[in-house]
């Protein structure tokens, strides 16, 4: 019967870090989607980086002997976080666009 009970804490521990990884994907894309422009990719990467250690940080406080280590935390990170990428082009091309310099019926 110990088996059980520890096999259905284990899903439900399961599940919440599911759960919360689908929740961080959420928050991380939408960040990116707001800050991805040019020249800022180190601070996409910084936030990245500060997601992931403060989600360690709330991973090992869910026991009292066992803390998740890095190498860990790096698997979790890699399957949950998306990596920060550039979504938005240059001002300049995005203004050209929308704005050409050049009449058609001139």
């Amino acid at each position: 019967m110990a088996g059980a009970c520890a096999l259905a804490t284990s899903a439900a521990q399961a599940d919440v870090s599911s759960l919360q990884g689908r929740f961080t994907t959420d928050d991380a894309q939408g960040y990116y989607a707001y800050h991805a422009v040019p020249t800022n990719i180190r601070s996409l990467a910084q936030f990245r980086f500060r997601v992931a250690v403060a989600w360690r940080r709330v991973l090992g406080r869910r026991s009292q002997k066992s803390h998740v280590n890095w190498k860990r935390m790096t698997r979790i990170a890699d399957e949950w976080l998306p990596q920060p990428r550039i979504l938005h082009p240059w001002p300049e091309k995005r203004f050209a666009v929308k704005h050409p310099r050049w009449e058609p019926s001139a």
